[in-house]
């Protein structure tokens, strides 16, 4: 049974930087791409970055690339987000999620909660100060 347990949440202030990771068990890890997704109070989940099985591929979210990093360890079964410059409108529960499907056409599949097979239980992120 493939589980994903997020980690690294917790109170930030705003304008500092924060790694949130995501650890993969239970199947193989490198057959799935891991997509970040995040939900806030009263918000529908918004999709924030995604990367392919082999870490080569990343998409981005339009208007949160730049201050958000997603990467991946295949040997350590563990996906991370690097979030920087944290603002109060980054407070929500993140999510890390895997999904079965190939990279093709841009990853554009990945930006959509739908084509994700196993989710993790999510981590509090709160930005004040």
């Amino acid at each position: 049974q493939v589980q994903l347990v997020e980690s690294g949440g917790g109170l930030v202030r705003p304008g500092e930087s924060l790694r949130l990771s995501c650890r993969f068990s239970g199947g193989t890890f490198m057959t799935y791409a891991v997509g970040w997704f995040r939900q806030a109070p009263g918000k529908e989940r918004e999709f924030i970055a995604a990367v392919a099985w082999s870490g080569r591929n990343s998409y981005y979210a339009d208007s949160l690339e730049g201050r958000f990093a997603i990467s991946r360890d295949n040997a350590a079964n563990t996906c991370y987000l690097q979030m920087n410059d944290a603002k109060h409108e980054d407070t929500a529960v993140y999510f890390c999620a895997a999904s079965s499907l190939a990279d093709y056409d841009g990853g554009v599949h990945y930006r959509a909660s739908r084509h994700y097979d196993y989710w993790g239980q999510g981590t509090q992120v709160t930005v004040s100060s």
